[in-house]
């Protein structure tokens, strides 16, 4: 499949019905049951990194922003390649007065005057993207980008090899594989190291079950 074909076809499947569903497929049964990494664990490296000058890159249904910590009046950008997505986390974090971009994050992401960002959110998006980790680690330098020095990145991903797995997880991930909703079977724990390390200072990889939950900050 083309990559641009690759690239629609992992984010396409997040219609409105599926959104509707996504909170307690993802977060509730998946996470817990077959992932083996739960939410919460998502939600406290969000919260543990995310400042009130923040961008988030593959959005979802916006239930970790929804959750974050964050003070009076923060700035959140969102982009996205899906406008449903876009559309469901503007309207859940409505209060935070996000702003939208659809971007394909394999691009340069063109926000045009916006400024440097102090914290940065890659959850769940990696996997979705076509190519090994070395490929698609180009969306770390469009991101990059845009933080300012200092900045933290931090994120979470399905990794293919180097996470502690179980049968009905690898009969999951190669169905999504299968339909190109993932793209992670060839992305490794220590390709993931290694294209951090590359670009980013006091970083930390840890896993749990089939995640990886990760943070790197930006050199000043």
């Amino acid at each position: 499949m083309p990559d641009q074909a690759r690239v629609e076809a992992g984010q396409a499947v997040y219609t409105p019905g599926v959104l509707a569903m996504y909170d307690f497929l993802v977060h509730l049964v998946s996470n817990h049951l077959v992932w083996r990494c739960p939410t919460q664990r998502l939600v406290e490296l969000t919260n543990t990194h995310i400042t009130g000058n923040h961008l988030d890159l593959g959005v979802g249904t916006g239930l970790l922003l929804d959750r974050a910590e964050l003070p009076a009046d923060p700035r959140i950008v969102l982009v996205d390649l899906n406008q449903h997505c876009l559309d469901a986390t503007a309207r859940r974090i409505a209060r935070c007065r996000p702003t939208c971009y659809r971007r394909n994050v394999l691009e340069p992401l063109a926000l045009e005057n916006e400024k440097p960002f102090d914290s940065a959110g890659l959850n769940y998006l990696l996997h979705c993207l076509p190519g090994s980790i070395p490929e698609k680690a180009v969306v770390f330098d469009h991101v990059a980008e845009y933080l300012a020095p200092g900045g933290v990145l931090f994120g979470s991903t399905l990794l293919g090899e180097g996470v502690r797995s179980n049968p009905l997880a690898r009969m999951l991930m190669g169905h999504y594989n299968r339909q190109g909703i993932f793209s992670n079977t060839e992305d490794t724990l220590d390709d993931l190291i290694a294209a951090l390390k590359r670009r980013f200072t006091d970083g930390d990889v840890q896993t749990e079950g089939c995640v990886a939950l990760f943070w790197a900050r930006r050199p000043s």
